[in-house]
Formats: C-alpha cells, structure tokens, sequence
C-alpha cells in the first residue's frame, strides 16, 4: 500500500488516512523524498489526524523523514498529532522540537506559509 503525495503550487501534502506498518512507512520515505528531489518542493504537510497509534519503528520513520525532508530544503509541518502519538513520540525519544505542528490540515498550510515567508 501507498500513501498519496500531493502537489498544491510548490508544496507537498500528505494525508495518512490509515494505520500503517512497516513496509508502506519505508516506502513512504521513498515515496516521499523523491517527490520532493523530483518537484523542488519547498515544504511538507504531513496530516496525521487518521493515525491514532504508532510504534516505535514508525514514530522514527516518522522523526527521520522531517531530518531527511529539511536536508532536501523542504521544511515540513505535522498536523493533526492525536495524544497517543505524541506521548509515543516522546517516550522514544523523538523530539521534534524545531518542527511546526496545527491542528488541521488547513491551519498546517497556513503554518508552512509562515515558515516559509511567503
């Protein structure tokens, strides 16, 4: 299974709608990083609303795909981060202190907007 990327103007957005397990995260990654190598997009939204629970490979799938997308110049926004996830991510040790984060998908927009200086 693949997650869907994307593309509004020079940003791409991502809107997992389903649990996912290991496979599809690694292919997510891939996914992921050469959509952005491939457009030149500037930033990410990646919504989470759907996703109520992750493990511990997906929450550093999850903290290694921001590292990776900010390498590539694309600054990502995370949003709709339920409580369960974070306190996973934060137990794991993932901090993700210089990452945006919004409710929704359309204050994430508006975020990244406000990253970006646009």
């Amino acid at each position: 299974m693949r997650i869907p990327i994307l593309k509004l103007h020079n940003y791409l957005l991502i809107s997992i709608q389903t649990e996912i397990d290991d496979n599809t995260a690694i292919q997510f990654q891939e996914d992921l990083l050469d959509k952005i190598h491939k457009s030149g997009s500037s930033g990410v939204v990646i919504d989470l609303t759907s996703v109520e629970v992750i493990d511990s490979f997906i929450a550093k799938v999850l903290g290694d795909v921001v590292t990776m997308s900010d390498l590539m110049g694309a600054k990502v926004v995370l949003t709709g981060i339920q409580p369960a996830v974070a306190m996973t991510l934060i137990d794991l040790g993932i901090h993700l202190n210089n990452v945006p984060t919004a409710l929704d998908l359309e204050q994430g927009l508006i975020k990244l907007h406000q990253e970006l200086g646009e």
